[in-house]
């Protein structure tokens, strides 16, 4: 009976929770939530919000391959190759796509993003080659160059490039596919790219024909690059979403050690850094959404952390669970007029 009543207790909380939150960002001007939200729980809310699940599915299988390790921000690769060319790799989606068929007539769901900040750089022809001799990859890389008639020792720039737009759009199809196999009603929201391979022409070229929205870690910007923007949506032909982006207050009282985004002075800042930085994301005519990272701030005293999530005021609330209001207010300026500001734009 006392474990009967923890539980209940513990389920009366969560729902709690759930509804105070779901108000909390429907207040504020904000329709939906991100990566790494608990989904299960703030779905029940009795008014619920769009969310947006992470899958990881290249890491989720690196980890039970082998060979991964922890990178600030995500999953580290060996001589950064992702193991797209694994025989496993395409039965280990097919597998881990099985659970999306539970939600795949939810009309809240937005849709599904692959995995977070895949490393997939310029060189990627380079460093398969470097791999081990039985490495699945490193031979695929000697096929692909063979097919092309190229000598390992002869290597272009653009056979870089080509190969690079090989190697996205082969880790595109088998993800997609699976994703589709088992949810058919919902967008793909592609690998969440950041740093140089969300403006690279290869990255995108081979994405674009397997997802319906390019998603962009979008930080050191102040305001986003309107050139960029546009060759982002002329290289995969699709829309692009900002799946994080923040700045950090210095009055919150943390160290703000860890983390991309900058530090300004106050919680109102913040809220100016927001407002000016969607206003481009708006004015752009690409841009069809944005998550802010993230809900609440990093724990310092939290064990194990994520490196890059360790004493950092990300949050629109402090780990208390206080609204950080001289923030959000300034938030729900520009979120209540999001529809506006667009016609006045166009």
């Amino acid at each position: 009976r006392e474990v009967w009543l923890f539980f209940a207790a513990r389920r009366g909380a969560e729902k709690k929770w759930a509804n105070d939150t779901a108000t909390l960002l429907k207040s504020y001007g904000f329709n939906g939530t991100a990566a790494w939200t608990n989904d299960a729980v703030l779905r029940k809310s009795a008014s619920p919000l769009v969310y947006a699940p992470l899958w990881s599915f290249m890491s989720t299988y690196g980890k039970k391959r082998g060979g991964t390790y922890q990178e600030p921000g995500h999953t580290g690769y060996p001589l950064d190759c992702i193991f797209v060319f694994d025989p496993e790799f395409e039965t280990f989606c097919d597998e881990h796509a099985k659970q999306l068929a539970a939600t795949k007539d939810d009309p809240y769901l937005l849709g599904h993003f692959f995995d977070n900040e895949l490393p997939l750089p310029a060189t990627a022809l380079d460093n398969y080659l470097k791999l081990p001799s039985i490495d699945p990859g490193r031979q695929a890389a000697l096929d692909w160059l063979a097919a092309r008639n190229v000598k390992p020792d002869a290597i272009s720039d653009l056979d870089r490039a080509a190969f690079l737009q090989f190697l996205v759009a082969r880790y595109g199809k088998i993800v997609s596919t699976a994703i589709k196999k088992y949810d058919p009603n919902h967008l793909l929201l592609g690998p969440r790219l950041n740093g140089t391979p969300m403006n690279s022409q290869a990255v995108l070229t081979g994405a674009g024909p397997f997802i319906d929205i390019v998603s962009i870690n979008l930080y050191s910007s102040w305001t986003p690059d309107a050139t960029r923007m546009e060759d982002r949506n002329r290289w995969s032909g699709k829309p692009f979403f900002v799946s994080e982006f923040y700045v950090k207050g210095a009055d919150a009282g943390l160290p703000n050690n860890t983390g991309a985004g900058w530090v300004v002075k106050t919680q109102k800042d913040r809220g100016w850094f927001y407002q000016n930085y969607v206003l481009a994301l708006l004015e752009s005519k690409t841009c069809v959404g944005w998550h802010w990272f993230k809900y609440i701030d990093n724990d310092p005293t939290a064990p194990n952390p994520e490196p890059s999530n360790i004493d950092s005021n990300k949050g629109i609330v402090s780990n208390e669970y206080k609204p950080y209001t001289a923030l959000l207010d300034t938030m729900k300026q520009l979120n209540e007029r999001v529809y506006g500001v667009i016609d006045l734009v166009d």
